[in-house]
């Protein structure tokens, strides 16, 4: 007899065929992130690169701001224009309160600075958020898979043992397709679940790398902003 896995499935019992629909899902829906975020970080990665070109030719943050608008996967970008827009407010806020006066004193400069450093790192968290979002998918199904086959072979196993009592024999001809029945779940099991781990340790690996990035353009920004506001002490 060949080996067929698609007549060891079709053959398991309702449980085992339970069992496998579960891993199918599993692995389409991991496969589906996977592809997903192997776009998303690729268009990232050119986005970024290109922002960070126009940000550092630009002849102030003016025209940076201006040109940022059209990288809007770069997450530097996003950092970028949610500092901005905070640095627009405070301006506008101190021109309508009348503080023009006091807008150069050290200490509402360092208030200033404060502000906008609590901005930038809720935007970096919020980038990071949404660039890590369904990634746990992953973390689940290189957990939980292996176990969810493993449950589906044990089962197939005791259904085995029940016909080989039932029947009487426990040749070999009698518990190998039960037994190979059964282990198919298991092959599942991991076949959903290395994919998973390897992608999800490359794309945490990936998300570090990022947030490193956006950690140094931050950094480089905010000393842009307090050199400039320094400047005017």
């Amino acid at each position: 007899m060949q080996l067929s896995i698609s007549d060891m499935i079709l053959h398991a019992g309702p449980v085992g065929q339970l069992v496998m629909l579960i891993l199918l899902a599993f692995s389409l829906i991991s496969w589906s992130i996977v592809i997903m975020k192997f776009r998303l970080f690729k268009k990232c990665g050119v986005d970024s690169h290109d922002f960070l070109d126009a940000f550092w030719s630009s002849n102030n943050l003016n025209d940076a701001y201006q040109a940022a608008g059209d990288y809007q996967y770069s997450p530097e970008a996003a950092v970028f224009i949610s500092g901005f827009d905070e640095l627009q407010k405070i301006n506008t806020q101190s021109s309508e309160s009348g503080r023009e006066d006091r807008g150069d004193t050290l200490e509402t400069q360092l208030a200033t600075m404060d502000i906008l450093k609590r901005t930038i790192r809720k935007a970096e968290s919020q980038e990071i958020t949404e660039l890590g979002r369904s990634l746990s998918f992953l973390a689940t199904t290189g957990s939980a898979a292996p176990f969810i086959g493993l449950f589906g072979t044990v089962w197939g196993i005791m259904i085995s043992f029940h016909d080989i009592g039932q029947r009487g024999s426990a040749s070999l001809a009698v518990v190998a397709p039960g037994i190979s029945e059964a282990l198919v779940a298991t092959a599942a099991g991991l076949a959903a679940a290395i994919p998973a781990v390897i992608f999800y340790n490359y794309y945490s690996n990936r998300l570090d790398e990022i947030h490193g990035d956006m950690q140094t353009f931050s950094s480089d920004f905010l000393n842009l902003v307090e050199r400039n506001l320094l400047g005017r002490i």
